[in-house]
């Protein structure tokens, strides 16, 4: 019984996260997101504003959860998935190039169109270090060492570089964050050569994985 409760209390809490977000994204899209305060947010969302404040800590935060909507828990499935076959290095990359580069054209102008989103986009990849961890740890067959956890921060880490690169602010970080960003550059090249640098990591820590299974 108490499992049950436990489970769906999880499930409403997610329930109205969904909901949260969701109403900040839309009257994002209606008004503009500079005209939209937390206040309407939960109002829309049909719950208080401290209870808002249980899920968000911004409405900049909530607008970018809606446009994130579950990108880091499909990287995770899609590298827990991953054929035996395919290196960790290739399962990764995979994953993460096909969700940061999926179509999204009016949310995306909304991020690069407006200063303090942008700033929540690029914070939003740390959220990737938790789900990722999970998944690496179980293609290593290894959850209890530190390796599948520093693994995932630093390609966290990649991807954030990657997309403040796309986004200019890394050349122009004085100016960037008052003007209107114009995306740069090709996306998934910049993703590639962001995690280039942990691929000798990600093959080494597979590679030990491999002796240990074998021993």
């Amino acid at each position: 019984m108490t499992t049950r409760r436990t489970g769906l209390r999880e499930q409403k809490k997610q329930a109205t996260r969904a909901a949260l977000r969701e109403a900040a994204l839309r009257l994002a899209l209606e008004h503009g997101p500079e005209n939209v305060r937390v206040d309407d947010i939960a109002d829309a969302a049909g719950v208080s504003p401290r209870t808002y404040n249980n899920y968000f800590s911004s409405r900049e935060q909530a607008i970018v959860a809606a446009i994130t909507a579950e990108r880091e828990a499909r990287i995770a499935e899609e590298v827990t998935a991953a054929p035996a076959h395919t290196s960790l290095t290739d399962a990764l990359t995979g994953a993460i190039l096909a969700r940061y580069t999926e179509p999204g054209d009016t949310e995306r102008f909304l991020v690069t169109a407006t200063p303090p989103l942008r700033e929540a986009f690029l914070e939003a990849a740390t959220e990737l270090e938790g789900p990722l961890a999970d998944a690496i740890g179980r293609r290593l067959g290894d959850t209890t060492t530190p390796t599948a956890p520093v693994l995932a921060a630093a390609v966290a880490a990649a991807v954030r570089i990657a997309l403040h690169q796309w986004l200019g602010t890394a050349s122009a970080p004085s100016t960037a964050p008052d003007r209107l960003v114009i995306p740069s550059g090709s996306l998934p090249d910049l993703l590639r050569a962001a995690l280039a640098p942990l691929v000798p990591a990600l093959d080494a820590a597979e590679a030990g994985s491999r002796r240990r299974q074998a021993g």
